[in-house]
């Protein structure tokens, strides 16, 4: 990750799941699995966060407290839907209260399946975010330099 410029911070909401996915992002933050060596912080704030992993279903009780937690994110922002109570509602859809998965309330950039989803395949879904977080970047930075440009075409002082 030698592209990035300073360590992601992640956030980690568990919106509704049975807790396996979440053991499973726990492990990854254990020595055997590691996930900081690639410059990961998880914090607990979503002011500070790059990166928006969460487990299970969206119901009816949390669906504001996530779109609230994403709205709270700087941008860019990335958002990873772990296992596929996430990405669907898994077992739990067909419940009264469960809307569905994730991006029925917010916009994900990357699915990690399983059911609990595997620390490797959890850390496979950060890297890709990671990626797709850097790309948000550069083209936020090109189209700050580009309106940078343009006003100073057009004569106006910074």
């Amino acid at each position: 990750m030698a592209f990035l410029k300073r360590s992601p911070w992640i956030l980690h909401y568990d919106a509704s799941s049975c807790n396996g996915c979440d053991i499973e992002v726990l492990a990854c933050l254990t020595p055997l699995y590691d996930v900081e060596r690639f410059g990961i912080i998880n914090t607990g704030n979503p002011k500070h966060a790059d990166i928006l992993m969460i487990t299970g279903g969206i119901n009816e009780l949390n669906r504001a407290v996530v779109r609230n937690l994403y709205e709270q994110m700087p941008e860019p922002k990335v958002v990873v839907a772990i296992g596929v109570c996430a990405a669907t509602g898994g077992i739990f859809r067909e419940c009264y209260n469960i809307t569905g998965g994730i991006d029925k309330v917010i916009p994900v950039d990357v699915y990690v399946p399983g059911c609990a989803a595997r620390p490797e395949q959890i850390i496979d879904g950060v890297v890709k975010a990671l990626g797709i977080l850097e790309e948000k970047r550069t083209k936020m930075m090109g189209a700050a330099q580009i309106k940078e440009e343009a006003r100073h075409a057009a004569g106006e002082s910074t």
